[in-house]
Formats: C-alpha cells, structure tokens, sequence
C-alpha cells in the first residue's frame, strides 16, 4: 500500500488507480469557477476523487457526483470521499459516461435536475502521447474518452446557466472548442499553461457554457525555476498544497 496523498483538508489514497494525481487536476479543481454558487457538481472520470474534493472543499453544493469507468479506480474514490470531512455530500457512480448519460435521458431529467456545474479532467490520448508507463498509457488508451462523446453528454446534462470546466492538452484546444460549438456551448474562459515562462502552452483550462459572454482569456506559469513557484500559480493552489 503506498502512502496517501496529503493535502491541507484531506488525503487521497492512489495506490489502485493507473492516473496517478498530477499538476492538470489540482489545476482544474482550483482554477473552476463557482461564482454562480452551484448546488449540483458532477465530476467525469474523477478517478482517485481528486477533484470532487477540492470542489466539495471550495463549495458548498449539496450534491457532488463523480463518474469512474475503472473499477479499482471507483473504489479508491470511494474510499476517499469517505475518508474526508465531506461524505455526506460526495457521491461515486461506476460507469462510463455514455450509460451515464443515456440513463438520465431515460429518467426524463427536468431542467432543474441537471448539474450546474460540470468538470473533467478526461483521459485524453492522442498518438504521440507516452508516460513511459505502458500500463498507464494503457488506462488513457482504454478509457480516453472522445471529445465528441464528452461535449454531446455535458451538453444533455447542463443546465441552462451552468458551466463546464476542462483541462486538455493545448494541441486540442481548437478541435474541442469546435465541437463545443455545435452542441451550442461556447467558451467563457480560457487559460493557457506553460510550465516555465520560456516553454511551450501544454495545457488549456477552459470554461464553458451555454450563455454568450465576453471571453476571458489568459496565460499561467508554473514555476520559474525547478520548485520556484509563480506567484499566480501559489494563489491558485495554496489553500490546497501543504507546503504552498
């Protein structure tokens, strides 16, 4: 059994799950906005639960649901979420998201049903991505969900003022914003991340929904030197980090 990962208010067990906690998630689950104070999150794919409970921390929606395809993944989440101080609001159903979907299609879901805000950090893989760890690689393989099925099912699930936030690698960002388009959700936020201030945008947080409003957009650096940490990213992720 490896040891947890401890964060300020809560650890998180990753032992059984191929998606190990990395920079993208903590990233999304701080950087997501909750301005419009949702009462219902669902989190796609939250494998080990990182991100529904940095939400379950941040916020104070009522229902917090996760989705996880991976078994031992949604065993883990589940633990975790039972584990924290926010049980009682953290929810984990196993399945993909395609059932996930047409089984709240087939509850007939009321507007006031869906989910005000949506979040996923989604197993993308594209050709050229390895980790170095065939069986990692063959988590996102198995389990990456295409953007096309992703958009369609948020755009069922959302609700009319809500808002979909998603980290992709940057190389996708026209290509997902596109398909975006045509199920009428439109980009309200966007911020590019680079590692250090000279290397390349590899990730795009971008937010979503179905108002039409002035686009925001931005860029994060992560660190100016190996562990010299940008004073934009310490405010992003400071009331999460141990030693931030």
């Amino acid at each position: 059994m490896g040891s947890p990962f401890n964060f300020k208010y809560f650890s998180v067990e990753q032992d059984r799950t191929a998606m190990k906690i990395g920079t993208d998630g903590v990233l999304l689950g701080a950087w997501a906005s909750l301005d419009h104070e949702p009462f219902s999150i669902l989190d796609i794919g939250t494998g080990t639960g990182l991100i529904a409970l940095m939400l379950a921390q941040r916020s104070t929606a009522e229902l917090i649901d996760a989705l996880e395809i991976d078994e031992d993944a949604y065993e883990q989440a589940v633990e975790n979420f039972e584990n924290s101080d926010w049980g009682d609001r953290l929810f984990c159903y196993h399945a993909a998201f395609d059932e996930f979907v047409e089984e709240m299609q087939e509850e007939g879901m009321e507007e006031e049903e869906k989910y005000e805000l949506i979040i996923s950090n989604p197993p993308f893989y594209s050709a050229d991505y390895s980790s170095g760890d065939a069986k990692r690689d063959q988590a996102r393989f198995a389990e990456a969900l295409p953007f096309e099925e992703l958009l369609q099912g948020v755009s069922l699930l959302l609700s009319k003022r809500g808002k979909f936030a998603v980290v992709i690698p940057a190389s996708e960002e026209e290509h997902f914003l596109k398909i975006g388009k045509q199920y009428a959700l439109l980009p309200q936020r966007i911020t590019r991340v680079k590692g250090t201030p000279s290397s390349p945008v590899k990730r795009s947080l971008l937010e979503m929904s179905f108002l039409e409003s002035q686009l925001i957009e931005d860029e994060l650096v992560i660190e100016t030197a190996r562990h010299q940490y940008t004073p934009e990213y310490i405010e992003l992720v400071k009331d999460f980090y141990l030693k931030m």
